[in-house]
């Protein structure tokens, strides 16, 4: 685990490289590692994505924020190889991702997390883990039969994945299935499974969707450590004390497009961002109506007299 030092350093290193950013649709980074172009997903008549372009600074924690139906976890499946676009193209570290299966996509060390968790529930907690390893000896029909073909990298995996509950206070879960976990713990597992790809990007669906209280905390600090240990984070999520809390750098979808981008607390005065959420006729900034953003819904709209009913 990274000392504070060095947490801070991370945090620091992110914000100054952030620092000189345009605060404007589709900005430049100094250093991206994930860059996406004319990306456009179309149901029927319906648009639901349609981003003209976009870039990820590499080692920083960006929070994809937006109304509900914004499309955000569209394009996290366009990125991610779980859906195919109309038409676009994406890099990721300068390789190109359209048409890559989501598996090499992870390989590749771009991996992601659901909002819905996708624990296998009949598994036990460390067999859940030990399935994130990539590149495993046994999984070929005939080195299976050859057990001294892959024990050893089997017993190397094991205590890998242990390392990884111990850190996400799952290892006295170890043995218990993954469907007799909580909400929460089943998102601390599906997180605690990414890593054992190693990766160099993670990308989180709304990770605090269906977490009690008691766990938001401990998630909040093991995605701070996701920065600190050098990877770059992509995160979804309607929660702006969240968001305001661990990100250095917000990019806004309304209506499938890039609306605005900036450091939370510049976000969260622009105007099309206020207008995104709350409608073209308000009457309240975007921060005194923040109990309704929190929520992802919109306030009560206003009367004539400017009152909300």
């Amino acid at each position: 685990m990274p000392d504070a030092d060095t947490a801070v350093a991370r945090r620091a290193t992110a914000t100054a490289a952030l620092a000189s950013v345009e605060q404007v649709p589709g900005a430049a980074k100094p250093d991206p590692i994930l860059i996406a172009d004319g990306v456009r997903r179309q149901f029927g008549g319906l648009v639901a994505v349609d981003v003209e372009h976009v870039e990820i600074q590499r080692g920083a924690i960006t929070a994809l924020i937006g109304p509900n139906g914004a499309g955000k976890t569209t394009f996290f499946n366009l990125l991610t190889g779980f859906d195919t676009p109309n038409e676009g193209k994406w890099t990721f570290n300068g390789k190109e991702l359209a048409g890559v299966a989501p598996h090499k996509v992870a390989r590749l060390g771009m991996v992601r997390t659901f909002q819905l968790t996708k624990a296998l529930f009949r598994l036990t907690v460390i067999e859940n883990m030990k399935l994130g390893a990539t590149g495993q000896k046994g999984e070929t029909f005939w080195r299976a039969l050859l057990p001294g073909t892959w024990k050893k990298q089997e017993a190397e995996i094991t205590a890998r994945s242990e390392v990884l509950l111990a850190r996400f206070k799952l290892d006295s879960k170890r043995d218990d299935f993954a469907g007799s976990l909580s909400g929460g713990q089943r998102k601390l597992l599906e997180m605690a499974r990414a890593l054992m790809v190693g990766p160099e990007m993670v990308m989180l669906d709304e990770p605090m969707a269906g977490v009690n209280p008691a766990l938001t905390q401990s998630l909040l600090g093991h995605i701070k450590d996701l920065r600190e240990q050098g990877m770059t984070v992509l995160f979804v999520e309607h929660d702006m004390d969240m968001v305001r809390d661990i990100s250095d750098w917000v990019i806004v979808m309304g209506q499938g497009r890039i609306i605005a981008e900036g450091p939370p607390g510049d976000v969260m005065r622009n105007q099309a961002v206020i207008d995104a959420y709350l409608g073209t006729h308000h009457d309240q900034s975007l921060v005194d109506t923040e109990e309704s953003f929190i929520d992802g819904e919109p306030p009560a709209p206003a009367t004539e007299e400017g009152e909300h009913s």
